[in-house]
Formats: structure tokens, C-alpha cells, sequence
């Protein structure tokens, strides 16, 4: 099959969260299945600062947004894992400091930024289907991307080439919708036409995002759980009414791991490679942790890390109140790598700060520093309100880093709960999003630790296969199942 992805992050070189990773990992793991991918983003300045080639296609695209006309140039380039990447420019558009804001707040014209990304893609499905080799499949991931769909539905009314193309939007994290007030629709480039309630109108305003389900071939979100999660008011996002309505069921497909860079038996980022058959040079991981962020050389103590953006969806606020009880009820050491929220951030620098230097705080963490924490954490933390996937409960599992989590979301298809004596099992889970229940959470993993149960706890999450064979068979097969 012939697979055009459209994302707005790839790691590494632009990552603000997991979506980087999936579409890394998944374009690759389809690319070795057999499938021709091809992904288009915008050129953002860390293509460049990330030593990626590309050449400049000669003839630019015109995308009209209401009374003006934007001239986007276009770059093609391969990535390692034989993926074709397909860069988008426009002039200011994507040349910034962040991919969708700073300080908290989104770019005032992200409608128009990610409106050329959207038609940008679907000029370039539509100039190769009219070539005679159209793409099969559009695969649009999240807000940035869900003009896709209804820009497609569109554009097959003109291009008879394109009624065999069919389109798939993934649901990486519903909270973040593309809602915008209702006079800035021209600058999405959409006719008034497209102003109803069967359209694009959402309570009022637009939503970028209703519009991709409401349009799209298939619907699917990153994992099963948070499918289910998602069609309920209690987690829907007022969006549930709109995904329940939908002819066709959204589809849970957990993400995957790239085991080609998240391994700890081949990880050049960690002082010691090491597998589930051999922890021996994980102890040499940890000190080399403790040392290289100022810790005390402890063997006995917990290192327990906190790796991700620092928001309230991740209970980062609960975070900063449990530290304290944790650092006073037992001899751990606190590792949190992560940026976000600036009064959040405050917070934690504040807790930090008052830890006696068994807890540190780094904010900009390098993605080796990020493998270092895996490989020398004891415990990682996951106190998330909501969590679509997650992936650090996985690469945790994988370096042997035990989750502590809230049962939410993708974390409920990926870690079972822990027996007493360690037999079952594949991490911790409380139940709500307090201090009490993550402070208990951590105290009993704390406990579990000093049992003779342990090294085999840590054995047996290391060799759970959460690849991206499995999850991309499963694209694949919704794939095929919209050309039938």
C-alpha cells in the first residue's frame, strides 16, 4: 500500500510529546511491512539543526486562506528507516521557537499554520493521484492535521483520481481540539459552506478537530482503553455525542515501542549496556545516574524518576505535593525531567529546592539524559489524570524503571497491577489522581523492592514485547479493510 502520513511532530528531531515518537515508529514498522510511507510536516528549524537533507522542488504551492494566497515551498527528503518525508514552508509560519506556542499559550495564527500544513497535504494527494499512483491511504494525527479529512471529501467531488483514496485521523490526545472563534473560519481557507452543525461549527465556535471525525474514513485513538474513555462524558471532552454518532466505531490501537531506540542492551546513551538476562551492569547505570546529576552515591536507595511535560493532565501539581511525603517516609532519591506550566514548574523548583539535595529537577533534559534516567531509575511515575497511551510506563518497563501509575487510559492496557509476592503483574496502580493514593502507590512499590521477588519483577517487564509489529498490523488492517 502507498501511505501518506500527515503529523505535525517526528522524533527526534521536532518533539514536544509522544506523537513525535509514534510517528517515528510506526511510518517505520509500516515501511517494514512492505508499505511505501511518506510523511509531511512542516519544516521546523530542528529538521536542519538535526543534520536532515532535503531537496527544494522547483515548482512551489499556492494554498489560498480566504482573501490571501500563502506560497509554500516544498522539500523532499528520506529518513534512515527508508520513510520519504515531505517538508512544507511557508514564510514566519514555521520558523519559531515552539511547534505550537510559548509560555503556556498557542500562537495566535496555529488556524492558519496548520490549515497550509492540511492543504498542503492534500495538494500533494491530489497531484499524485492525478499522475495515475495515488496514495491508498491519508493518515492524519491529531488537531494539527484533521483538515485532512474534510478537505479530501472536498476535493474528490473535482478529482476523480481520488475516490480510492481513503482517510484514517488518529486521536493522540483529545483535550487538544483546534478550537478557534467563528470569524476566524476564513483563515482555515474553508467556505462558509462548511459553517453547520454536521460541519465544522462546534458550540459556537470551530473545531478543527470535530470536523476530522466527523469526515474521516476511520477514526482510531492510541490505545483501546482510551477509545472507550473517550465516548464517555466523564472523559469525552463534549466530543464523546460526536464519536458515539459515528457510522463507524473508533478503533483502540495501544502504540508501540521503537526497539532500535529504546533498548538497554544497545543504548549508547547509558554508562553499561545491560538486558533482562543480565542486570548486573544496571547498578553501574544508577551510580553513574546519581553522580552525573549530583545525587548521593546510594546503592541501597530508590531512585525514583518523573519524565514528561509538566502539566496538570499529568498530575504534576499531585507531584509536587507528594515529593515532600515521599523524601520524609523513606530514603529515595527524586529525579524529575520536564518542562511546561510556568507556575507548575515554580512549584517544583520550590519542592526541589527544599529537598536537601535528594531531589533534582532538570527542565531541559536531553533525550540521552531522558535514556540515562530509564536505565537508573528504580520507579517511574505516572500520576496522570488522563493518559491516551503513554509511553513512558513502557520505555520504563523496557529499562527496568517499575511503573507507579494512575489506572487510566493506555496505562490500564499496558501495566497490570502487582500481587503481593511479586509473582504477577507488571507494575503499581492506585486509583485517582490524589497525593495520598500516589505517595501510597510509591510506598508499596518501595516495599516491594526490598523483597526477594524483585530482580524477577524487573526480568519479567523487560522482556514484555510492546514492539510496533503487533500495533502496526493492526493499521494495516484497518487499512485494507477501508479499500474493500
Amino acid at each position: 500500500m502507498d501511505i501518506l502520513f500527515v503529523a505535525s511532530e517526528l522524533a527526534p528531531f521536532v518533539k514536544v510529546g509522544g506523537l513525535a515518537d509514534v510517528t517515528a515508529g510506526l511510518t517505520k514498522a509500516l515501511r517494514m511491512l512492505g508499505h511505501k510511507v511518506t510523511i509531511v510536516l512542516p519544516r521546523f528549524p530542528g529538521f536542519e539543526e538535526g543534520g536532515l537533507l532535503v531537496a527544494r522542488r522547483l515548482t512551489p504551492l499556492r494554498i489560498a486562506l480566504g482573501d490571501k494566497n500563502v506560497e509554500v515551498t516544498v522539500f523532499d527528503g528520506r529518513l534512515a528507516s527508508q520513510v520519504d518525508l515531505v517538508l512544507v514552508d511557508a514564510p514566519t509560519m514555521f520558523d519559531r521557537a515552539d511547534v505550537y506556542g510559548e509560555r503556556g499559550e498557542g500562537y495566535a495564527d496555529n488556524l492558519s499554520r496548520f490549515a497550509v500544513l492540511s492543504r498542503a497535504a492534500v495538494e500533494i494527494a491530489r497531484q499524485r493521484a492525478v499522475s495515475g499512483a495515488p496514495f491508498d491511504i491519508v493518515h492524519a494525527h491529531d488537531w494539527p492535521a484533521a483538515l485532512v479529512p474534510p478537505l479530501l471529501v472536498e476535493l474528490r467531488r473535482t478529482t476523480p483520481e481520488l475516490a480510492g483514496t481513503r482517510s484514517v485521523l488518529t486521536i493522540h490526545n483529545l483535550s487538544h481540539q483546534g478550537s478557534f472563534p467563528k470569524e476566524s473560519l476564513p483563515d482555515s481557507g474553508l467556505s462558509w459552506d462548511h459553517w453547520s452543525v454536521a460541519g465544522i461549527e462546534f458550540y459556537g465556535h470551530l473545531n478543527v478537530l470535530k470536523y476530522g471525525i466527523v469526515t474521516a474514513d476511520a477514526v482510531t485513538a492510541v490505545s483501546a482503553n482510551y477509545a472507550r474513555e473517550i465516548q464517555t462524558p466523564e472523559k469525552g471532552q463534549r466530543l464523546d455525542g460526536v464519536l458515539r454518532a459515528r457510522a463507524a466505531p473508533v478503533i483502540g490501537i495501544t502504540n508501540g515501542v521503537d526497539y532500535a531506540v529504546w533498548n538497554p542492551a544497545t543504548d549508547a546513551a547509558l554508562a553499561a549496556r545491560y538486558d533482562a538476562e543480565d542486570l548486573l551492569h544496571r547498578v553501574r547505570c544508577r551510580g553513574a545516574l546519581q553522580q552525573e546529576l549530583g545525587l548521593g552515591i546510594d546503592g541501597t536507595a530508590p531512585i525514583i524518576a518523573s519524565v514528561g511535560r509538566i502539566v496538570e493532565q499529568k498530575g504534576a501539581d499531585v507531584l509536587a505535593g507528594a515529593v515532600p511525603r515521599i523524601l520524609r517516609s523513606s530514603e529515595a532519591q527524586v529525579v524529575i525531567a520536564g518542562d511546561g506550566e510556568p507556575a507548575l514548574v515554580a512549584r517544583l523548583e520550590e519542592v526541589v529546592a527544599k529537598s536537601d539535595g535528594r531531589a533534582v529537577f532538570i527542565r531541559a533534559a536531553s533525550e540521552s539524559l531522558v535514556h540515562r534516567i530509564f536505565g537508573g531509575a528504580d520507579l517511574v511515575v505516572l500520576p496522570s489524570r488522563y493518559e491516551p497511551c503513554g509511553l513512558v510506563q513502557m520505555y520504563g518497563q523496557r529499562y527496568g524503571a517499575i511503573p507507579v501509575a494512575n489506572a487510566t487510559g493506555g496505562i490500564v492496557d499496558t501495566v497490570v497491577d502487582c500481587d503481593a509476592k511479586l509473582e504477577t503483574g507488571t507494575g503499581f496502580l492506585f486509583d485517582g489522581v490524589t497525593v495520598e493514593n500516589l505517595v501510597g502507590g510509591v510506598q508499596r512499590a518501595i516495599a516491594a523492592r526490598a523483597t526477594p521477588g524483585w530482580p524477577g519483577l524487573m526480568r519479567r517487564v523487560m522482556r514484555l514485547d510492546r514492539g510496533w509489529e503487533r500495533p502496526s498490523r493492526r493499521y494495516e488492517q484497518v487499512y485494507r479493510q477501508l479499500g474493500r
